[in-house]
């Protein structure tokens, strides 16, 4: 059984795929190519979003965004202790600070009631993650930051096709950037990621960055960085933008099965937050003794992962930047999260494995 099942979702698109990628063939523009542009449309148009830029993945995306900003060592950037390393390291890379807060116990989400406390007149920006599917408050968390002047610039790596009160993950902040890594539910076939903004200036600072800082032709207006997205990658999402609607209907109405069958155990499922659709990127249980699970799942031959194992502020290379905040749930989260197969192409019968699984697990 695959985690995540690429293969069978390509023998159905194969055809397409292997179209588009030969248009890119046949031009010879494999860096920057009209496809790009063409994915870029396609994703502004999708989100309802002025400006989607195509950049190499979804870290350098988070890098490119904080530099549009003109962030520096010396300023602060507010982050949620529960997510993948990419959304403090980048903070951390430019030589600016990142500032811990805590989760909520709902969405495991950044909890928008802590981030006035960790303000200061060092603070520059906030970047809550749109973790496993589902966007954070968005609404109070844009609040307080026009509040206190500052930009708001949501991760949505994992979320891209959900949304809040009506509105796409990934148009309703400042600035937004995303990954198209392979295991996303938009993903490429190697890496990408995009930058998303209604700012007609960040926009055109991101265009640059992406370039080496170049404004036209070996003139370079700003410092940059070697971030683009390639052709054949863009031809690729392209194409899987094109079933993109059915794979999301079809996750949720997995994830909603899910939790369904799984609802009369001791595990702790995904709860879905008010005014938001949930696209489960990934499909996490809270168990109690997570190693035994896992050992009884793999016996099962039932493939799991953990999302993520060890809070940011808990991390090496981010100890530095952990000033003994209150951190618990983020704590409790990561002792206990464990994610479950989850993919549109998982049939009655093999999710119906996978949750007798977990419970005899349990």
């Amino acid at each position: 059984m695959q985690f995540i099942d690429l293969k069978q979702q390509y023998q159905l698109i194969k055809n397409d795929v292997q179209r588009e990628i030969n248009e890119v063939l046949d031009s010879g523009q494999f860096i920057l190519g009209s496809k790009v542009s063409e994915l870029e449309a396609v994703l502004s148009k999708y989100l309802g979003v002025k400006h989607a830029i195509g950049v190499a993945d979804g870290t350098t995306a988070l890098q490119i965004a904080l530099m549009a900003i003109d962030i520096k060592p010396g300023d602060e950037v507010i982050v949620p202790a529960f997510t993948f390393i990419a959304t403090a390291s980048m903070v951390a890379l430019l030589g600016a600070t990142p500032v811990f807060i805590d989760v909520d116990p709902i969405s495991y989400n950044m909890d928008a009631s802590k981030i006035e406390a960790a303000i200061t007149s060092k603070t520059r920006a906030i970047i809550p993650v749109s973790l496993f599917g589902q966007c954070p408050d968005l609404e109070s968390i844009n609040a307080i930051a026009a509040k206190h002047g500052l930009v708001v610039i949501e991760d949505a790596a994992q979320s891209i096709g959900a949304s809040r009160n009506n509105r796409k993950s990934g148009s309703m902040t400042t600035l937004a950037c995303t990954s198209f890594f392979p295991s996303k539910p938009l993903g490429c076939y190697g890496d990408g990621g995009a930058c998303f903004t209604n700012d007609d200036n960040l926009a055109e600072k991101i265009n640059w960055i992406r370039v080496h800082g170049q404004d036209k032709r070996y003139h370079h207006a700003i410092i940059g960085v070697n971030g683009r997205l390639d052709t054949i990658q863009a031809a690729v999402l392209l194409s899987k933008m094109r079933i993109f609607d059915k794979e999301i209907a079809a996750r949720q109405e997995i994830g909603a099965r899910y939790s369904q069958l799984l609802s009369t155990t001791n595990c702790v499922t995904p709860a879905i937050t008010q005014g938001n659709t949930h696209i489960y990127a990934q499909y996490s249980i809270l168990v109690d003794d997570r190693a035994k699970f896992i050992e009884n799942l793999a016996k099962l031959n039932i493939p799991t992962s953990v999302h993520y194992p060890i809070p940011l502020h808990m991390q090496p290379a981010l100890k530095k930047y952990y000033h003994n905040q209150q951190l618990p749930v983020s704590e409790f989260v990561a002792s206990r999260i464990v994610s479950l197969p989850m993919h549109p192409y998982l049939d009655h019968a093999t999710q119906d494995k996978i949750i007798n699984a977990v419970i005899s697990a349990l």
